[in-house]
């Protein structure tokens, strides 16, 4: 297993909002016009899953497995070309802010390694930059 951790990034929303936000994926449909089209061909979504259809990589659908109320989601692959587990923690950083961390544990064959780790840790730190975007009220 091959772990990619995001920075840090700084989010102006207390704790709770934010895990109330990210551990129930049907809130992403306040946020569904900020998706690319032209990056993205299919986004579908749950209170528990979230499936995209990303070109080159393909479809990809991941599932909520654990909820640590309020510092922590975990989700893992139901359908990829490389099974991963992805989790987003949430810490305080004072009564009307928090931080975010976003960080995947992918299991790349050992061929492959080389080829995929920038655009995986790249697409970690762009999961980030986007969840830190997004106004949790």
């Amino acid at each position: 297993m091959a772990k990619y951790e995001s920075s840090v990034k700084q989010v102006p929303y207390p704790q709770q909002a934010v895990y109330r936000n990210i551990s129930d994926l049907s809130n992403l449909e306040r946020v569904r016009h900020l998706v690319p089209e032209d990056k993205i061909n299919s986004f579908s979504f749950d209170r528990d899953t979230v499936s995209v259809d990303v070109p080159p990589v393909g479809q990809i659908t991941l599932r909520i497995v654990d909820r640590d109320e309020p510092k922590c989601v975990k989700f893992e692959t139901e359908q990829s070309p490389i099974p991963f587990h992805l989790w987003i923690q949430v810490l305080p950083t004072g009564d009307a802010s928090s931080k975010i961390k976003v960080t995947v544990d992918a299991d790349i064959p050992f061929m492959l390694k080389a080829m995929v780790s920038g655009p995986l840790q790249d697409g970690v730190e762009k999961v980030a930059d986007a969840l830190a975007m997004i106004p949790y009220e």
